[in-house]
């Protein structure tokens, strides 16, 4: 007679008919190693699954067998997968009753639907990378960093349908925001550490399932897919820290973005907070005002409380700060006229916004 897990009794009084017919045909092999489905599609993902392969081919007594579904065109997941000789599944799959055991999603973007988490007895789940509740969502590393949270994670987590990232957790662990780090870098750490978390959890999964706890809404915020507009900087309002936080989380995918004469700008290589005396400036400075720094070869623009450098632009072409000034900055910086100042601004949307209404004054210039 078959050994039942109190996991596996639990499971079948909660689940449909349907459901607990696919159960019971396979609680003779109750517990690893996993038969697992994979869905996931870029680099953050691909930590998961090059561990879950290795797993396997090492016959640790975790996975016994793997597939992996994947979007159509040159994902990283595909790539991987078709090198390694796994079985890929088109997106969305078919033909799943009664082939696996688990699903795990990472990074994939795409909602399953009820019909389909309901093909895997033990549910499907998902590697996260913040502490769940905080930053739900598609874009979680990018706003840890964007809003300076000292503190992240990975959550594994069972996925639910109709809704990202609601589902109970069975496991957490917590990771240190290292100072001044770039979403790349906490990503490529924060995949690493939530494959292992994956392992650990496949490992004891009977036991995570039965101390699973569903998520506290206090706390609960929303990561949203990083935008273009989200690059828009806004000299008046922002401070150095929070212009180089949104470098550090958006910048090698979405530059940070000004607007200089009339001309859209991208602002490249972010330094952060620079250091300028008063007594080296030729005019009051405001919000946009510009300063070229001679010694660290910096542009330094003026913003909400204080100077935030950076060492290249891009105006048609990627530009050295000594090169921007010397091409276009210092023959508009000799310029006396007062009515003249305006030119050599870097300009927000905001305060563009109130020029074509009229509502702005002159401002000065460095």
């Amino acid at each position: 007679m078959y050994q039942i897990s109190r996991t596996a009794l639990s499971m079948l009084s909660h689940l449909r008919p349907c459901c607990v017919r696919t159960l019971w045909k396979h609680l003779s092999t109750s517990g690893p190693p996993w038969r697992l489905l994979f869905f996931g599609s870029d680099q953050f993902a691909l930590e998961s699954l090059k561990l879950l392969t290795s797993s396997r081919n090492s016959n640790d007594g975790i996975v016994a067998s793997l597939e992996v579904v994947a979007v159509s065109g040159n994902v990283p997941v595909r790539r991987f997968a078709e090198q390694n000789r796994l079985l890929v599944r088109s997106w969305p799959p078919d033909n799943l009753d009664g082939q696996f055991d688990v699903g795990v999603v990472v990074s994939f973007g795409y909602l399953l639907k009820e019909k389909t988490i309901n093909k895997f007895p033990y549910g499907i789940l998902n590697v996260h990378p913040s502490l769940l509740p905080r930053w739900r969502g598609p874009a979680p590393i990018f706003h840890t960093i964007m809003h300076g949270d000292k503190l992240t994670g990975v959550t594994i987590m069972q996925i639910r349908p109709h809704r990202f990232d609601v589902g109970p957790i069975l496991n957490q662990e917590l990771h240190p925001v290292p100072e001044n780090c770039t979403a790349e870098e906490l990503g490529d750490t924060l995949a690493v550490k939530g494959a292992h978390l994956l392992i650990d959890t496949l490992r004891t999964l009977d036991e995570k399932l039965v101390n699973k706890r569903d998520q506290s809404q206090t706390g609960a915020t929303f990561a949203p897919k990083i935008t273009s507009q989200m690059s828009w900087v806004v000299w008046e309002d922002q401070t150095c820290e929070q212009i180089h936080r949104l470098h550090r989380a958006i910048g090698s995918r979405v530059p940070l973005t000004t607007t200089w004469k009339g001309n859209t700008i991208k602002l490249l290589e972010c330094v952060g907070r620079c250091n300028i005396s008063l007594s080296d400036l030729r005019r009051k400075p405001v919000p946009g005002s510009v300063s070229f720094l001679k010694e660290s070869d910096i542009l330094a623009v003026c913003c909400k409380n204080g100077w935030v450098g950076f060492r290249a632009v891009l105006l048609k072409k990627r530009l050295t700060a000594a090169d921007f000034y010397n091409g276009y900055l210092h023959q508009t910086l000799q310029k006396e006229t007062p009515n003249d100042t305006d030119e050599c601004l870097f300009v927000s949307r905001k305060q563009e916004a109130g020029r074509s209404r009229g509502s702005s004054t002159h401002s000065s210039m460095i």
